[in-house]
C-alpha cells in the first residue's frame, strides 16, 4: 500500500528528475522495502566489506571505472563528501567494476585520492545491483534501507547532492528527559 508521504516523494522526485537530469545524473527514489542485493566484496588492503555490518551509518555505493571519463570526474567530490561526514556518519565505499588493483591502485595514486575501494573484477556484483551505467551511485541509510539510485556524474559537494545525504545520515541521541 502506498502512503500520501510515498507519493509526494515520488512526485517531488519526478517534478525533480527532469532538472537534475540536465545537470548530468538522474535520481530514481527506490520503493520503501525493496531488499539489499548481497554485496561483499574485498578491498584494495584485502578486507572484506559487508553490509550488514555497516548498520547505524549512511552508505554511498558508487560503481565506477577508471576508464570512465564520468567516474574519474565526480571521484574528488566523492572524496571531499568523505571528508566532510566522515565514516560515523557516511561511509563512502567506491566500488570499482572490471578492473585489477593494479591498475586502481596506479589511479588512485595518480589523482592523490583515499578513498575506500571495494573489488567487483568480474562484474558480478555490478550485475546484482543492477549496475549496467557507469557511473552509478546507491544511497542506503543508517538503518539499511535502500533509498536512492543515481546513475551518471554527480557532483556530490553540491547542495542537492547534500539534500539527499542528509536525511539518512545516522540521528544523534537524544538525552532522556528528566
Amino acid at each position: 500500500m502506498i502512503q500520501r508521504r510515498d507519493v509526494l516523494g515520488l512526485t517531488l522526485a519526478a517534478l525533480a528528475g527532469p532538472a537534475l537530469a540536465q545537470r548530468g545524473y538522474e535520481v530514481t527514489p527506490l520503493p520503501k522495502g525493496l531488499a539489499l542485493p548481497p554485496l561483499q566484496a574485498l578491498d584494495l588492503q584485502g578486507k572484506t566489506w559487508r553490509l550488514a555490518e555497516l548498520r547505524g551509518r549512511a552508505v554511498l555505493l558508487n560503481f565506477w571505472a577508471t576508464w570512465c571519463p564520468p567516474c574519474r570526474a565526480e571521484m574528488p567530490s566523492l572524496q571531499q563528501l568523505a571528508e566532510i561526514y566522515g565514516p560515523e556518519q557516511l561511509q563512502v565505499l567506491a566500488l570499482n567494476v572490471g578492473e585489477g588493483p593494479r591498475r586502481i591502485n596506479q589511479y588512485l595514486q595518480s589523482s592523490g585520492l583515499d578513498l575506500t575501494v571495494l573489488l567487483d573484477p568480474r562484474s558480478e556484483i555490478a550485475r546484482a545491483w543492477g549496475a549496467n551505467t557507469l557511473p552509478t551511485t546507491y544511497l542506503i541509510d543508517s538503518e539499511g534501507r535502500l533509498r536512492y539510485r543515481l546513475r551518471g556524474e554527480v557532483d556530490w559537494a553540491s547542495r542537492e547532492a547534500q539534500a539527499l545525504i542528509e536525511p539518512l545520515l545516522p540521528r544523534p541521541a537524544q538525552a532522556p528527559k528528566a
